[in-house]
């Protein structure tokens, strides 16, 4: 009896409670190391190989860089630029350390005591989680879990890849790949798009409180979106700044100073539609498709500009870019106020000189070329169903000066409605090196996509009759102060290729006298230039074009394209300036320096392409011609003060400019007034504008309003203004180079007495 008692005694104390405990914690942590040791060999899903740990980084975007070393672009899928860890500033990291991981510096990917404290405590006194932890996380789980179970086995590879990560990389780079990765929302995919976006400005720049910020952004960003609930990202920015004073980053008064701080965001999106030199970066990304294609890599395979982080080096000047785009929008603001209010009473508006039969054409031609006609289309829509939902109402939001507006409209009616604005294009070039500095394609490229710079071309009116001239004084040694009569000309049907007789008329009128070479250009006298025409040959004058960049294969070898009948981009017409400018050789226009890959590579390097077009003599000849049209020709507004008379001196924005230094340009003004240029040079910058409607049949009614001197001029003016004030462009004041040797006499005292006031004799064009 008494040995059965003592059985059954020793058989409980087997399992007693200290013992059960002890045994229950063994299997717990066997069981948990299994777990380990099964998902560390894939029994739960495959883990990162050893190429993707080695190489985490994803979906880099291409940066476009001006010459003046800023992102002024990027091309991506994801907007994740990455930095290196020496561009995030001390705050940053002490924000980061305090908020998410204090010993960050002492474990190897899992905090053991952070693990305990968050088990003991089921998460109410703080998470676990690791900087290693998330940024295995983000980089290598696709979607979070909303089972429990299939979560914990988440959480358990991501511990393995924390600690694997740990292994391979120092503390540092793991610091720099979260702050790389984390998606800050808003296109703002990494430290350096989200500090640009928000703040713009480089991660470098950031303050304490904006570095705190962010930092709170990584708690959730969808909660604390900065535009969309700045209250609570403020209150989360006063918790990261409390938790850097509690760890003794900053003091207390520093916390309460920066606490009281209103968020100060500036944002600034960069998206595909958004930023400066939209046109351009169009540009840049047709270039890039072309030169994939063309330049694979040692495999085969093409470089991706959405996701490969290549660096796109570009001619473009930030600032003169900026420059660029704000002339081009004060003045086309003012001068689309008047042209509307000339339109008031237009029956036809926004259209001129054209049956209503005409617009119903002018129209439907639009809705062929629309995207939504092409998307309609390809989804396999009829011709009635697609035509029929151009009818139908809907909400949209349209383009005004004032800023997008929201209202309800067919999509016909926007069409017309479209139609009215007047557009706008200016590139400006370096003429000694074909760098091309600012480019501005229209006037909003989120609505009016159609390049004006390059794609586009339209007739050039006077700014061709510069050609002229100067084949006249490279073939016949001519100068500017020869005199020819202003008498009405006539080159008869037979001769110099003519099927009828062509007798051009000067738009004012007057005729009579003698003119100089100078005075005829200065004031764009129709028949001094028909003259000279007949003298030299439309072939010849075609040839100069030619080797000057412009593409002359559809240019009629007529006399009448003394007067600008051929339709030209504003990239040819500034490349062919330019060799004016540069002493007779021509520099090809270039906007792409370099290309490089993330790891900076040089991949392309432009060589510039010149020739040798004209002497050096005859460029020079020419270059004083042009002097006098903005001494006292249709470009004289840009020197005078308070001589702009008429009701359309409002219509010129930015005046009286007042410039003192030497300036060559010319004005050019097409038929109906349907096209304003102006083509203006310094030595060292030539710059040159377009100003008209999408569409022929939209213009002024007035030649006074018509002008390239009114339409287009006021854009350069203010442009030059501004390069000019910004003394580190270095934009010259000087004159241009006399080379040596000159024959041709150029300085002509008569010339003088000769002048007309010009404002009241326009540029003229007359077929």
């Amino acid at each position: 009896m008494a040995t059965t008692q003592a059985k059954k005694k020793k058989s409980k104390s087997k399992w007693s409670p200290a013992r059960i405990f002890w045994t229950l914690l063994g299997l717990g942590i066997i069981s948990v190391l299994l777990l380990f040791l099964l998902a560390s060999i894939g029994a739960f899903g495959s883990l990162p190989d050893e190429t993707s740990l080695e190489n985490p980084e994803k979906n880099l975007a291409t940066e476009i860089i001006s010459s003046d070393g800023k992102v002024i672009g990027k091309f991506y899928k994801e907007n994740r630029t990455p930095v290196p860890f020496e561009a995030l500033p001390d705050h940053l990291i002490n924000a980061l350390l305090a908020t998410e991981d204090i010993r960050f510096y002492d474990h190897s990917g899992i905090d053991v005591r952070g693990t305990l404290r968050a088990a003991a405590f089921l998460g109410t006194k703080g998470g676990a989680s690791t900087i290693s932890q998330q940024l295995a996380k983000q980089l290598f789980t696709d979607q979070v879990s909303r089972n429990k179970i299939q979560r914990g086995l988440q959480k358990i590879k991501e511990w393995i890849i924390a600690t694997r990560l740990e292994r391979r990389y120092t503390k540092d780079e793991i610091l720099t790949m979260y702050f790389n990765e984390y998606d800050f929302l808003n296109q703002a995919i990494g430290i350096e798009s989200a500090s640009n976006i928000y703040f713009d400005k480089p991660p470098n720049e950031l303050t304490t409180s904006e570095s705190a910020m962010l930092v709170g952004m990584f708690k959730n960003s969808s909660l604390y979106n900065p535009l969309r609930n700045p209250v609570g990202v403020k209150n989360r920015r006063n918790v990261v700044l409390s938790q850097m004073e509690k760890y003794d980053f900053i003091t207390e008064q520093v916390k309460d100073s920066l606490q009281a701080l209103p968020l100060e965001l500036k944002y600034t999106p960069q998206g595909h539609v958004e930023g400066i030199a939209t046109y351009f970066r169009e540009y840049a990304r047709a270039f890039m498709a072309d030169w994939t294609k063309a330049n694979p890599r040692s495999d085969g395979s093409n470089f991706n500009i959405y996701r490969d982080g290549l660096k796109v080096y570009t001619t473009i000047d930030s600032r003169m870019q900026t420059y660029a785009e704000n002339s081009m929008e004060k003045h086309m603001a003012n001068l689309q106020e008047e042209f509307n209010s000339q339109n008031k009473k237009n029956k036809t508006a926004p259209f001129r000189d054209v049956t209503e039969e005409e617009i119903d054409k002018i129209i439907n031609n639009s809705i062929r070329r629309s995207e939504r006609y092409r998307a309609m289309t390809e989804e396999g829509k009829t011709e009635k169903e697609v035509l029929a939902s151009f009818d139908k109402k809907r909400k949209m939001s349209i383009f005004t000066w004032n800023g997008d507006i929201d209202t309800i409209m067919t999509p016909r009616d926007s069409i017309r409605y479209y139609k009215r604005y007047l557009q706008g294009s200016l590139m400006s070039m370096d003429p000694q090196t074909g760098e091309v500095k600012a480019y501005v394609g229209g006037i909003n490229y989120k609505h009016f996509k159609y390049d004006m710079v390059k794609t586009g071309k339209r007739q050039i009116g006077s700014t061709f009759k510069p050609f002229v001239y100067a084949t006249a004084i490279d073939q016949m040694h001519m100068s500017p102060c020869d005199t020819l009569p202003n008498t009405p000309y006539c080159i008869p049907a037979g001769k110099r290729g003519n099927t009828k007789d062509w007798c051009p008329k000067n738009a004012s009128g007057n005729y009579g006298g003698m003119l100089s070479l100078t005075n005829a250009l200065a004031n764009s006298v129709n028949t001094i230039t028909a003259r000279l025409i007949d003298r030299v040959g439309a072939e010849p004058v075609i040839e100069l074009a030619g080797k000057m960049g412009i593409d002359t294969k559809d240019i009629v070898p007529v006399p009448s394209i003394a007067l600008g009948t051929a339709d030209l981009s504003l990239y040819e017409m500034v490349g062919a300036y330019s060799t004016f400018a540069n002493e007779g050789v021509y520099v090809k226009p270039s906007l792409i320096t370099r290309i490089e890959d993330k790891n900076g590579t040089i991949l392309y390097q432009n060589t510039p392409e010149t020739k040798d077009v004209i002497s050096s003599e005859t460029a020079y000849v020419t270059m004083k011609l042009m002097e006098g049209v903005t001494q006292s020709g249709s470009g004289s507004r840009l020197r005078h003060r308070g001589r702009t008379s008429g009701a359309y001196k409002k219509a010129v924005t930015g005046y009286p400019y007042q410039f003192t230094n030497a300036i060559a340009g010319k004005t050019g003004t097409t038929q109906n007034n349907s096209d304003g240029w102006f083509m203006g040079m310094v030595p060292n910058l030539v710059t040159g504008v377009w100003v008209g409607g999408e569409d022929r049949s939209v213009h002024f009614s007035t030649t006074s309003y018509g002008q390239g001197a009114t339409m287009a001029l006021p854009v350069w003016a203010m442009y030059m203004q501004d390069c000019y004030k910004d003394e580190a462009l270095k934009i010259s004041k000087g004159n241009f180079n006399k080379p040596e040797n000159v024959t041709i006499e150029t300085d002509c005292e008569k010339w003088k007495e000769e002048q007309t006031p010009i404002e009241e004799v326009p540029d003229e064009f007359d077929f």
